[in-house]
């Protein structure tokens, strides 16, 4: 077993959980992972494992079909999988994200209809908050509902859906008009059903089509775009206008644990690499690895990850009890994240010229980092998260 990010006080079904991933992810994914990406194919074999290992439901309750797992068991899952690719990850995040808004704030009758079916992954999540012109601005949203008898119609483009092809429920983020002062008590959260696929998908729903990115290839990041789609006012998340935005939040707030697990998954995989590699490349008489230079390089890769997986275990951990963890999981993301980018350039740098050559798994794993450092806020957003907390917290008395 590997030294590095090893979790204390597992349970057995949670040591057992993840071990079984851990067999898939190697026999499954990295062997095929190269080529997928390159191609930007749709793991769809991948993606039908998962489904029988029950991965798409882990933290969906029991009584509706799932696994009944935590945030920690779900980010530990996430993180294996990351480490064989990023993209497989990216393919149950956006998902685990809509259920657990569903679970935590929907109504009896949106639990019954919806959670079912996304325990199995015959209904797949996608999460829409950004728009073609702002990003982290949330309370600056155009797109609007207006009512309309007993539904609303949407008008307005949406942006960066991930699954946004493949999925067949979106959690939307709009503007209605509930008269409140506060822009942000003005967005409601609809659940929004729909066919998997391209163009015109439902009257008034349009998903252009793929946009062709530097990485995370494979899993589909798609635009949408409403006019005058018609939608039932029962799919209001929560039957409750006017709570969207506390909703996204506290579902952007578990995503930014999946993007730390996301980042330790891919800085442990890049430092699998580098080690090995380093143990075999021979220059001066002796292994790379020999050369103080390229060792120090590993030992200070190594502590990086440490660090992350640790930080990262922590903010699940507090979610999972209850507690507010904003900056925790801040932190965890900000520091999971550029970890990651330092970790997977050092790995290319000890691969010398290999590195650069789409041969070898680390030309990949240097295009995929980066997206970590925007997805789910950048690391200036963390920081400002992070800093309005800390002065919450240490508000001077003077």
């Amino acid at each position: 077993m590997a030294r590095l990010a090893q979790t204390a006080g597992l349970t057995d079904v949670q040591s057992e959980i993840l071990a079984t991933v851990r067999s898939f992810v190697d026999k499954e994914v990295i062997p095929h992972a190269q080529e997928l990406e390159h191609s930007d194919t749709y793991p769809a074999d991948i993606v039908e494992g998962m489904k029988e290992m029950g991965l798409f439901g882990i933290t969906i309750p029991e009584e509706y079909g799932g696994l009944g797992e935590s945030l920690l068991t779900y980010a530990l899952v996430v993180e294996e999988i990351a480490r064989g690719w990023m993209s497989v990850s990216g393919v149950i995040n956006t998902h685990f994200i809509v259920a657990h808004m569903i679970s935590r704030h929907g109504t009896e009758a949106q639990k019954q209809h919806f959670l079912p079916r996304m325990a199995t992954g015959e209904m797949r999540g996608s999460f829409s908050m950004s728009e073609p012109d702002l990003g982290s601005d949330v309370a600056a949203i155009k797109t609007r509902a207006r009512r309309d008898g007993d539904g609303y119609v949407i008008d307005g483009s949406k942006m960066w859906l991930t699954n946004g092809g493949s999925s067949n429920l979106i959690a939307l983020l709009v503007k209605t008009d509930e008269g409140a002062e506060k822009a942000h008590q003005n967005l409601t959260t609809f659940l929004v059903e729909k066919p998997e696929g391209f163009g015109e998908v439902a009257p008034g729903l349009t998903i252009p089509g793929k946009i062709d990115k530097m990485g995370y290839k494979g899993v589909d990041t798609t635009e949408a775009v409403f006019d005058g789609y018609r939608i039932g006012a029962d799919m209001v998340l929560g039957e409750a206008p006017g709570r969207g935005f506390a909703y996204m939040m506290d579902g952007v707030e578990v995503g930014r644990v999946n993007v730390a697990a996301r980042a330790c998954g891919i800085a442990i995989r890049a430092f699998e690499l580098a080690v090995e590699y380093a143990q075999q490349r021979k220059t001066f008489g002796k292994a790379i690895a020999e050369h103080q230079a390229v060792a120090f390089k590993l030992a200070e890769m190594a502590t990086k990850v440490e660090a992350a997986h640790l930080m990262m275990v922590n903010a699940a951990r507090l979610k999972d009890s209850g507690e507010r963890n904003d900056v925790e999981a801040g932190m965890a993301k900000l520091i999971a994240s550029e970890y990651c980018a330092e970790v997977t350039q050092d790995a290319f740098r000890i691969h010398g010229g290999y590195g650069y050559s789409k041969e070898y798994e680390i030309e990949r794993l240097m295009r995929e980092a980066p997206f970590l450092l925007i997805g789910e806020g950048t690391s200036e957003i963390q920081k400002t998260i992070i800093s309005r907390g800390l002065l919450r917290e240490y508000k001077s008395r003077g």
